[in-house]
């Protein structure tokens, strides 16, 4: 199969299907608001993939349907009404097996995506790094992969011209799967380079002694704009679901003259597709070796609770349930009557911030300060006031406590870093 073709199946979205109709199914572990909340999410993301919203439908349930996951009888109204009104896709609020889709097809006469398949065709517009990329074709790849068998239905009844009882639809299918089945391959090869390259710059970063903390929570939570207004990163930072997807690390100097790495990480969202988290693994492995977790909330959002609730998951998930977290309620701009009591009791120790603006950057700083602060040694030093040189390395990369100037010599009070006691040594003062 020429690599076009190959291309083409992996694609999520016809260009000229811009006319979309939603689905939830409201199921007995889910009450009404919570699918209108879900079935919101799903309208945000679609109108991030670049499509119209036409319409929306749910379906109440005890549970889905083996066949089409929703009712025929309500499957067919939703149809109807899609053919009235010119409807090219029909996007489902949960996962479909491969026969609910196939099925679904038929019945709506169009298009047919969930809620997995739409999140990997934002991911796929938004990843610019190569290792995004990959990332991305691997998931993509691997949701494809039971789903190949529509491709060639169109096929499927033809005769093979040896005579033998699969139709050329067969064939070409099981030389898609052989290729699609070798490019996962080799993308989880490509992939696992990665993963040992970011090994060997988390061991640089070991050897400078700099701690890492790493940026989490919901997408579009404010992540991204919070990384520009302490490091001056100029990452990009729109208010959209998933508008950035690469990781981003920078170096911060914080008021205790400590350097941190901050990384920027890729949000999370609810029903985040497991291939997805399985495919940013090696992104995601700057969250598991952080020192300290960032958790960025979009205060102002009226289902913060649950989006809290929906980044421990993922965060359980990948094995970084147990990290320290510093909790940052971010646009606090947004909010008229001030965060809720029941939020400020639940998380006494959170800063409030608005990125966007500034406000309360000074005291997440001064946090970060005191959470990332290392093991530090009191060193009393006298140093020659003609060694411009040392007293500037003291205050570059010292806690200056205390500093008198008398004479020939100056006396400093200062917090060290154990690995640099080598370096002040000719000046400390005697016990």
């Amino acid at each position: 199969m020429p690599h076009q073709t190959l291309k083409s199946l992996i694609q999520t979205r016809d260009t000229r299907s811009i006319r979309v109709f939603l689905v939830g199914v409201e199921l007995k572990a889910r009450t009404a608001t919570d699918v209108r909340e879900s079935l919101a999410e799903l309208e945000e993301l679609a109108i991030t993939a670049g499509t119209k919203i036409i319409g929306e439908g749910v379906q109440k349930l005890a549970t889905p349907v083996a066949a089409t996951y929703i009712g025929g009888g309500k499957a067919e109204e939703f149809a109807a009404y899609c053919r009235e009104n010119d409807v090219d896709t029909v996007i489902f609020d949960d996962e479909l097996s491969p026969a609910q889709t196939r099925n679904l097809e038929k019945l709506f006469g169009c298009k047919i995506m969930d809620r997995t398949a739409l999140i990997l065709e934002i991911f796929g517009q938004r990843a610019r790094t190569r290792e995004g990329k990959l990332q991305i074709e691997h998931a993509q790849l691997k949701y494809l992969l039971p789903r190949l068998t529509r491709f060639w239905s169109h096929l499927s009844r033809q005769r093979g011209s040896t005579g033998s009882i699969g139709g050329e639809g067969e064939s070409q299918l099981e030389s898609d799967r052989r290729k699609i089945s070798e490019r996962i391959e080799n993308i989880s090869g490509e992939l696992d380079n990665v993963r040992r390259q970011r090994e060997t710059q988390r061991a640089g970063r070991q050897r400078s002694n700099w701690p890492l903390a790493s940026i989490v929570g919901y997408t579009n939570a404010g992540k991204s704009t919070l990384l520009n207004q302490l490091t001056g990163a100029a990452v990009l930072a729109e208010d959209k679901l998933f508008a950035t997807l690469d990781p981003t690390t920078r170096r911060l100097k914080l008021p205790t003259n400590q350097n941190v790495l901050l990384t920027d990480t890729v949000g999370f969202i609810k029903k985040l597709p497991h291939g997805l988290v399985e495919a940013f693994k090696a992104t995601l492995e700057e969250v598991v070796q952080a020192d300290l977790l960032v958790h960025v909330v979009d205060i102002s959002h009226p289902q913060a609770e649950e989006q809290i609730d929906a980044v421990n998951t993922v965060l359980m998930e990948i094995g970084a349930a147990e990290k320290p977290v510093l909790m940052v309620f971010n646009k606090i701009d947004r909010l008229a009557g001030g965060i809720a009591p029941i939020m400020r009791e639940k998380y006494p120790h959170a800063v409030s911030i608005s990125a966007k603006t500034g406000e309360g950057i000074v005291p997440l700083l001064a946090e970060l300060g005191t959470q990332l602060r290392p093991i530090r040694e009191f060193l009393d030093l006298r140093v020659p006031q003609a060694e411009a040189a040392v007293i500037a390395r003291i205050h570059a990369v010292g806690q200056v406590v205390s500093s008198r100037y008398s004479g020939r010599n100056a006396r400093f009070k200062v917090r060290i870093p154990p690995h640099l006691l080598e370096e002040f040594a000719p000046f400390i003062v005697p016990e």
